[in-house]
């Protein structure tokens, strides 16, 4: 302790500390600090952040200054406010109670399991030893568990645990580093973990759950564990038996299963890690990450036909001590059935997984919000998270002063809510296809549990443009003013948002498709573009989609609509995959509702042409999970290596530009006819796709460019597209934090209500 200091050089500061600053040790960090600076005051949680008040030497509080903002991880300060104020009689700090009210701190992110509690669970010695749910102020369950805010224990899923002694004494001790951790807990006082069978008929409790759940394993079992954010379904990743019937059950016939490794090095062993990829597989956050592969030693179809592999490590206690108990990865994948929410309660994991696990491994803390994992990959050196989820959400994005608070719905697939005022934009966790009742009435509550996490009272909601999506007809029953928001506009705004870039972008929009100003399906639009307006200046001749939603699900009927618009009915007689997987008379029909314009659209969407050139190459036909042909697509190009690209020119339109893909067709088929390897003519593709943005990039002189949109979830593409504009000296942006599908939406919705733009 510091001496005491003269009265008369004593000063005292009032401090407001910003940023993810509730449950992580901020304040333990901060009195040790304070102590060691010999100051007197008070730190506690508010409901907007921290408040310190704090008096002594100004060269002492000066130091206080610093080192609030160099907080450590898990801490992320944004900002750290000081007030002069008059010095009282105060000789020691203490860390008082929290205040309530409304207000806006950030919830934090769940944080995987620290390296301290994991020697813990290892230490036979520790009275933790073997115990599935410890955790500290570095690590553990955050958002998760969060029912309110201040991030007090009252107010989390924590509630119902009453302390024991020696946690008591862990909790009140400012030196502890379970100093007021809301989620601390031991065998003694804490949650419970047991083994039940199929009926919920307990098996086993506590170390002899976790025997039980390996020895499954091991037999080839299907085990459903209650995780963090809601339950996952594991299997022996070597098995191929096992995997199939995981396969069979859970009615996911083809999408790659992601893989939990006991340890980093066999990892490393099964796939290429970057030091990015490593950071990113170890860091609090713990992803999914995808990794190229290498001979992995895996089943067959775990991740059938794919080189990359979506890899992560355990990253709770209880994964960690089960992993321990194997010598083998294991698939850990969603716990629900194709097309459901994930399900994060015992009695309804008992219900609905019933017929796919074999036993489950249960635990009585509650979940108050299902999280699925989150999905990262690495871009250009870069991570760029797919999904945000887990570990991720909620996400923090700066933005500039709107006129009033926003609550943004998003889309229909990749559901994600986002709030935006107060100069920041908060973007929810993933909540999957809005497609059944269950998943509207996660999103339901997520409309009113966001605002209040975040301290924000909406005055106006926006939503996508397009009428039918659920999120829309939400949009209207809330009594708020409503502004719908351009789907592409959405997109691109969401990057400017994340990169914060004002003014005017060239904006590259691809995607799957999205309704258009003109009534069509778009989806390979070029804007000049700002967060107020967009100007349509190019995009690619669109085709139509016989079916309609239908060809967002069948790649043959996007290739019939392409031939159909390239040789008319005549299409019908080439010998071609995706017409000989039709019939004749099914053929004629579609030709005939096409030109009828019967349930035909016209689209311009890229990731329609995706699906169109992986069905012409017969790689894809029918998909039985999103994005599967631009998937196969992309990986036949990455085996492949670099090739030539296809042309597709631009031509003058009476109000813009547009890509012709014409000469891509025929040049396509040229080489189809020539029996051209698949992976070279994907290839040719994509380097054609790239070379027209840096076209589109030079026909209008755009010195900055954002790409945006689902197209760029896939790698090779952004990878191509962002070194060929770097080569050229333009700037270009993509989508990192923020998820580049449709899951960042609502980011872009709340960035584009908030600037002011009309609908």
């Amino acid at each position: 302790m510091a001496t005491a200091v003269s009265e008369t050089r004593r000063q005292r500061l009032r401090i407001a500390v910003t940023g993810a600053v509730q449950g992580v040790g901020f304040r333990p960090y901060t009195y040790r600090l304070a102590c060691q600076l010999g100051l007197a005051g008070s730190v506690r949680n508010t409901p907007v952040g921290v408040e310190i008040d704090a008096q002594g030497e100004p060269a002492a509080l000066h130091q206080l200054l610093a080192g609030l903002r160099a907080a450590p991880a898990p801490a992320r300060v944004d900002q750290v406010q000081a007030q002069p104020c008059r010095t009282d009689d105060r000789t020691t700090f203490v860390v008082a109670e929290s205040s309530l009210g409304a207000g806006d701190a950030l919830p934090l992110p769940d944080l995987a399991l620290c390296a301290d509690c994991l020697a813990e669970i290892r230490d036979p010695a520790s009275r933790r030893f073997d115990y599935a749910f410890t955790s500290c102020s570095r690590c553990g369950p955050r958002y998760s568990i969060i029912a309110g805010l201040p991030y007090d224990r009252a107010r989390t899923g924590m509630a119902g645990f009453t302390l024991c002694p020696a946690c008591t004494v862990e909790y009140a001790d400012p030196t502890d580093r379970r100093f007021q951790h809301q989620a601390n807990a031991c065998p003694a006082c804490g949650p419970r973990l047991w083994l039940a069978d199929g009926d919920g008929q307990s098996l086993a409790q506590s170390t002899a759950a976790l025997a039980g759940a390996a020895a499954l394993l091991r037999g080839g079992g299907v085990l459903a564990l209650k995780g963090l954010g809601g339950f996952q379904l594991l299997v022996d990743a070597r098995d191929r038996a096992a995997v199939a019937r995981l396969r069979e059950r859970k009615a996911r016939p083809d999408k790659p299963f992601a893989v939990m490794y006991p340890e980093l090095a066999a990892v490393r062993l099964a796939c290429q890690v970057s030091a990015v990829a490593r950071a990113a597989l170890t860091s609090a956050a713990a992803p999914i990450v995808l990794l190229a592969r290498r001979a992995d030693g895996l089943a067959s179809n775990v991740a059938p036909g794919n080189p990359r592999l979506g890899v992560m490590l355990p990253y709770t206690p209880l994964h960690r001590l089960l992993l321990d108990r194997l010598d083998f990865p294991v698939v850990a994948t969603s716990g629900n059935l194709a097309g459901e929410p994930l399900c994060s309660e015992n009695a309804h994991a008992l219900a609905r997984l019933a017929g796919v696990a074999d036993a489950f491994l249960l635990h009585d803390r509650p979940i108050q919000r299902a999280l699925d994992d989150s999905v990262v990959q690495i871009v250009r050196g870069v991570p760029q998270v797919l999904r945000a989820a887990r570990g991720y959400a909620p996400l923090s994005v700066a933005c500039a002063p709107g006129d009033g608070a926003v609550l943004a719905l998003g889309g229909h697939l990749k559901a994600a809510l986002a709030v935006g005022g107060d100069r920041r934009i908060v973007l929810g966790q993933h909540l999957g296809d809005l497609d059944s009742a269950a998943a509207l009435a996660g999103f339901d509550a997520v409309v009113q549990e966001l605002p209040a996490l975040t301290g924000t009272a909406p005055t106006l909601v926006a939503c996508d443009a397009h009428p039918d999506y659920a999120s829309s007809l939400r949009a209207g029953a809330l009594g708020l003013p409503l502004r719908r928001v351009h789907h592409h506009h959405a997109h691109v705004v969401a990057v400017m948002a994340e990169h914060d870039l004002d003014g005017e972008v060239l904006g590259v929009a691809w995607d799957g498709s999205g309704l258009g100003d003109d009534g069509t399906l778009w989806g390979g639009e070029f804007f000049a573009c700002t967060r107020q307006a967009y100007q349509r200046r190019a995009w690619l001749r669109p085709f139509p989609l016989p079916g309609g939603e239908r060809a967002a699900r069948e790649p043959r009927r996007a290739a019939l609509g392409l031939l159909h618009a390239a040789y008319g009915e005549a299409a019908g007689a080439l010998d071609l995959p995706p017409l000989r997987a039709f019939t004749a008379d099914e053929r004629r029909a579609l030709h005939r509702a096409i030109e009828r314009g019967i349930n035909a659209p016209l689209t311009s969407s890229i990731g329609r042409l995706f699906d169109a050139v992986a069905a012409l190459l017969d790689l894809c036909q029918q998909m039985s999970f999103e994005g599967q042909a631009a998937q196969a697509l992309q990986s036949a190009a990455e085996a492949a290596g670099p090739a030539a690209p296809y042309p597709l020119p631009l031509r003058t339109a009476l109000d813009g530009h547009v890509a012709d893909w014409g000469p891509l067709l025929a040049a396509l088929l040229s080489d189809v006819a020539a029996g051209t390897p698949a992976g070279v003519i994907s290839m040719r593709f994509h380097a054609g796709l790239a070379n027209l943005i840096v076209a589109v990039t030079r026909q209008f002189g755009a010195g900055r460019v954002v790409l945006a949109g689902g197209c760029f979830q896939n790698a090779l593409l952004l990878d191509l597209t962002a070194g060929r504009l770097a080569d050229a000296g333009v700037a270009v942006f993509w989508p990192q934090r923020v998820p580049p599908g449709d899951g960042g939406l609502a980011v872009g919705q709340a960035a584009v209500a908030g600037s002011g733009a009309t609908a």
